[in-house]
């Protein structure tokens, strides 16, 4: 039985058509990008280095602005979906690529106040983003995609897509 709130997941990020037969799948592809950038945040914060969340925002920020060339996405296609037969990821929808380019955000913050050694911005910012990251990775569930359906006036939508929620398939 597939579970609700990686289907609720994968309807947030934006894919329309999802249903919940083959979401397990679909919804492991799109975890690819936000496990590997949560690896890679935690070398930054370890690291302390601005070059690293530097190089995360510029990523992003191509992904955001070039989706049919998203790093990530080509990467599992690549090296996962392809040798596994399984289908490819498409190009981010808008609502996963708004939650991109809040990440990027994030990222540049934390780049510039660890550059200028702004220390309790850049713990403020960190501290912000391991939590983002947190309730992505562990708890499916993306601000980025909730927001933008906040402010895209689907507060209805944002809410039935919440991983606690027990409405059934979130509806528009």
């Amino acid at each position: 039985m597939m579970n609700s709130s990686k289907l609720h997941f994968v309807l947030q990020q934006g894919v329309t058509d999802a249903r919940p037969e083959g979401c397990e799948l679909l919804y492991s592809a799109l975890m690819f990008q936000p496990r590997v950038i949560g690896v890679v945040v935690v070398l930054g914060l370890i690291l302390q280095s601005w070059v690293l969340f530097l190089a995360l925002a510029l990523i992003l920020l191509w992904n955001v602005l070039l989706p049919q060339l998203n790093l990530f996405d080509m990467a599992y296609n690549h090296l996962i979906a392809r040798p596994r037969g399984l289908k490819a990821l498409d190009s981010a929808p808008a609502p996963r690529r708004f939650a991109q380019g809040e990440a990027s955000s994030f990222m540049l913050g934390i780049a510039l106040a660890l550059f200028f050694e702004w220390g309790v911005t850049a713990w403020i910012l960190e501290g912000l983003l391991v939590l983002s990251l947190a309730l992505l990775n562990f708890g499916r569930f993306c601000l980025g995609s909730y927001t933008y359906h906040l402010l895209h006036g689907n507060a209805r939508f944002a809410n039935h897509t919440l991983p606690w929620s027990h409405t059934g398939t979130a509806a528009r």
